[in-house]
C-alpha cells in the first residue's frame, strides 16, 4: 500500500488519529463548544426561521460575486458594535481566516514575527512566504520577541501574529505583546478563536479582558465553532484592512461565501450571549473555582491542560473515564510537545460531574 510506512511508524508511536462517533450519553468535557450553544434548540430554530426569511438558503457563490447576503451584513454589524471594530468579513473556516490574512497581509519586504504556538493553519500560511519573511519568536516571551524583531524587523511593514487564549495549554495572550505592537506601528493579528465567547467584561475575548481599545493596527479574528456553536469565522479590523483583505485575500476571493445557516445561528448566539453576560460568567467563575480546588490548576480559560507526558497513558486514562461515563481529549505529539489531557470545563456541565472527573485526574495523573 502507498502510504503503509508511514501509517505503521505512526501507530508504533501511539500517535494514530482516528474518527469516532461517540455515545451521546458520554458527558462532553473534550470539545470547544464552552457554553454549550450547540445543544440549545431555540437558537438554532430562531436561525433557521431567519434563514427563511430569504429568497435563497445557501450562498450561491463567493461574497464578491453575489453570494453576499443580508444575514452576513446582518451579524457583521453586530460584531463591529460589540466589539468596537470598524468593521467585519464572514469566512468559511478558521483555517480559511488565517490562510487570508498571512498570504494577502504579508507582502515582498515584509516581515511576520509570529508565536510559535500560533495554530497550524497560521504557520501553515507561512509556508506561502519566503522564508526570510517568517520570523518565530518563543511562546508568549516578550524579550524573545524584541530581541527578534531588533534584528529581523523591516523598513516596510512589521506584522505579529499571536492567539488570544492557546488551543492546547489554554494560557492567555502576553499583554505586552499588544504594548510592543502600538510602540512599534506593528499590525497585530490577534486569534481569539477560543478567547471570544469566554473571556472578558462582555464575553467578547482578550481585548476585551485587557480592556484594550482597537485602533487601525489591530485584527482580530475569530471561528464560530467554538463558544458559538455553528461553523465558519470573521475577521474584525479597520474599513482600510477589511477592504484590502476582499480585495486581495485569495481564501475569501475564490472561494464560496459562508453558509447562511452557520452565520444565521452564530448571529443567534452572539445576541444570546450578550443579553446573558453576567449568567454565562458565573457559570465560568464556579467551574474555574471547581478546577482550581481540585486539580490545583489557575486559570481563566476554560482550557485546562493536565500534563500526563506519554502517549500511552493519556489513552489510557481517557478510556477509564469513558467507562465512567465522562469525554475527555487525549492530546498526543506531534500535536502538543508533552502528551496531555485537555479537559474543557464547559459550563453545560453538571457540578456533580466536573467534580468527579477532576477528582479522578487528580489521583491518576
Amino acid at each position: 500500500m502507498l502510504y503503509s510506512k508511514e501509517l505503521n511508524s505512526i501507530k508504533k508511536s501511539n500517535r494514530l488519529r482516528t474518527r469516532e462517533i461517540f455515545d451521546n450519553s458520554l458527558v462532553d468535557l473534550a470539545s470547544n463548544d464552552y457554553l454549550g450553544l450547540t445543544t440549545n434548540k431555540q437558537l438554532f430554530e430562531d436561525a433557521y426561521k431567519r434563514v427563511l426569511q430569504e429568497n435563497y438558503t445557501g450562498p450561491k457563490s463567493s461574497q464578491l460575486v453575489n453570494g453576499y447576503n443580508s444575514i452576513h451584513k446582518e451579524f457583521e454589524k453586530l460584531l463591529c458594535k460589540a466589539n468596537k471594530f470598524e468593521d467585519a468579513i464572514t469566512v468559511g473556516s478558521g483555517f480559511l481566516a488565517n490562510i487570508s490574512m498571512i498570504e494577502a497581509l504579508v507582502r515582498k519586504g515584509d516581515r511576520l514575527f509570529i508565536d510559535e504556538d500560533y495554530h497550524a493553519s497560521g504557520i501553515l500560511a507561512t509556508k506561502l512566504l519566503e522564508k526570510n519573511q517568517v520570523i518565530l519568536f518563543d511562546h508568549n516571551n516578550i524579550e524573545d520577541l524584541k530581541n527578534k524583531y531588533k534584528k529581523f524587523s523591516s523598513k516596510k511593514r512589521n506584522i505579529i501574529a499571536i492567539e488570544g487564549v492557546y488551543s492546547m495549554q489554554g494560557d492567555l495572550a502576553n499583554k505586552q505583546i499588544f504594548n510592543f505592537a502600538d510602540d512599534t506601528n506593528s499590525l497585530l493579528i490577534v486569534d481569539e478563536a477560543h478567547s471570544s465567547g469566554v473571556l472578558g467584561d462582555n464575553l467578547l475575548g482578550i481585548f476585551d479582558f485587557y480592556k484594550i481599545k482597537p485602533n487601525q493596527n489591530h485584527i482580530k479574528m475569530g471561528t464560530l465553532g467554538k463558544a458559538y456553536g455553528s461553523y465558519g469565522a470573521y475577521i474584525l479590523a479597520s474599513s482600510h484592512i477589511i477592504e484590502y483583505l476582499q480585495n486581495r485575500a485569495k481564501a475569501i476571493i475564490y472561494t464560496t461565501a459562508p453558509s447562511l445557516f452557520d452565520i444565521s445561528l452564530a448571529l443567534q448566539s452572539l445576541k444570546y450571549i450578550l443579553a446573558n453576560q453576567e449568567l454565562i460568567k458565573s457559570k465560568i467563575l464556579k467551574n474555574l473555582n471547581i478546577v482550581k480546588d481540585i486539580l490545583n490548576i489557575k486559570s481563566n480559560s476554560l482550557i485546562i491542560p493536565i500534563n500526563i507526558g506519554n502517549n500511552k497513558k493519556v489513552i489510557e486514562i481517557q478510556t477509564k473515564l469513558k467507562e465512567k461515563g465522562f469525554l475527555v481529549g487525549a492530546i498526543r505529539q506531534p500535536t502538543v510537545n508533552s502528551a496531555i489531557i485537555r479537559l474543557i470545563a464547559k459550563i453545560d456541565i453538571k457540578e456533580d460531574d466536573l467534580i468527579e472527573v477532576c477528582q479522578f485526574l487528580k489521583e491518576n495523573r
